[in-house]
């Protein structure tokens, strides 16, 4: 098996095609070798040479028949969450005597239209074009910068004339929506209308971290418990002095009410003890976010000195021991907020599944479908 060298990374957005995200499918015009639903899956695509299926090679990715006629292929898509897109990565690794030569990509904000026949059809004004028809190179990730600001729900990849794309990476920013009611079964301590600040899917975003030698950061607030041990955030073994820490920016300001440590998966390598803290700061720069005393040592020493006072951030909780393979739920805290920002410490190094920060969000206004503030 071969798999396909990784995606370019963007450290700042998220995938809100990702199936991980509850993207999916909605419809196509053929996937005769090889099925749509490939385009959304958040691994890299693998190749196997041996492996062959009753319609002909099989291919990691979507694979439309040979056209014998005029025409053109197609896939819409459903994101797993409203956002603004930044950059497309359509990848055709694997993909070299069969690859789509051409692609274009529209896009549309339909937030309740759950199915292709709730869709306005293809022609219709509330399409409006991301990415304009671009030539890809086989077996390579074809990266595209997007200036459309509008917000989008749904995208229609269109290819000329047929051919194969191993995935499709729409990079964006989530626009959260804060009407979703906390699921009352993690915790009895939560109450109507918490949710995750920091999630992912409500727009939470990893900023920087000490250490993500074995898995990124992002995987630590990610929808869903983590599946395996790769699914969370894991730092290298610490071979001297110190801990390791990652810095979160929440989806929005808010008040804590419950937080949850996830250790799943994590068993001779979890880490042995973590803290929280948080502090106010909209708009604040990341070097000003990461300064910290320069007593510390290290890179501290040479950051500009931070507008941010060591004193604004507030300890949420004290050193915690943390299991392994299992989920810890802390609701006496010693701070709730409001917080922009949070910073998990492990001690001293070792890996975390998932953060959850349950609380109340300070709802910001709803843009205009317009405007490309909403991020």
């Amino acid at each position: 098996m071969i798999t396909a060298p990784p995606a370019p990374s963007f450290p700042a957005l998220v995938d809100l095609a990702s199936a991980s995200f509850g993207a999916h499918v909605l419809g196509c015009s053929n996937e005769f070798f090889a099925e749509a639903a490939n385009l959304l899956t958040p691994t890299p695509a693998i190749f196997e040479p041996d492996r062959y299926t009753e319609r002909g090679k099989w291919m990691d990715g979507w694979e439309s028949r040979r056209r014998r006629s005029v025409g053109e292929d197609w896939c819409v898509i459903q994101l797993g969450v409203r956002g603004q897109l930044r950059a497309l990565n359509l990848d055709t690794s694997h993909f070299l005597g069969n690859h789509a030569p051409l692609a274009r990509v529209d896009a549309c904000h339909c937030p309740d239209a759950r199915s292709l026949d709730a869709l306005p059809g293809p022609d219709a004004d509330q399409w409006f074009p991301v990415l304009e028809q671009s030539a890809l190179a086989p077996g390579s990730h074809n990266l595209f910068t997007i200036t459309e600001a509008r917000p989008i729900t749904h995208l229609r990849l269109t290819i000329t004339p047929d051919g194969g794309v191993a995935r499709l990476r729409a990079m964006g920013r989530v626009i959260p929506s804060w009407d979703r009611q906390p699921d009352q079964a993690v915790h009895p301590d939560l109450a109507g209308g918490d949710v995750d600040l920091a999630a992912l899917r409500n727009g939470g975003r990893a900023l920087a971290c000490s250490d993500m030698f074995f898995a990124p950061m992002n995987n630590l607030i990610a929808p869903g418990r983590s599946t395996y041990m790769g699914g969370g955030w894991e730092t290298r073994r610490k071979r001297g002095p110190g801990h390791d820490w990652i810095l979160l920016e929440l989806g929005a300001p808010g008040s804590l009410r419950l937080i949850e440590v996830d250790t799943g998966h994590f068993h001779g390598n979890h880490a042995q003890r973590c803290s929280l803290w948080g502090v106010h700061a909209p708009g604040a720069r990341l070097a000003d976010l990461l300064g910290q005393d320069r007593s510390h040592g290290g890179w501290h020493e040479v950051l500009p000195p931070s507008s941010i006072a060591a004193d604004r951030w507030q300890r949420i909780f004290a050193e915690h021991p943390l299991g392994p393979d299992r989920r810890e739920f802390i609701s006496e805290l010693e701070a709730r907020g409001p917080f922009t920002h949070v910073r998990l410490e492990t001690f001293p190094d070792g890996g975390v599944a998932r953060l959850r920060t349950y609380g109340q969000p300070e709802k910001p206004d709803q843009p205009d479908e317009g405007e490309g503030a909403a991020s």
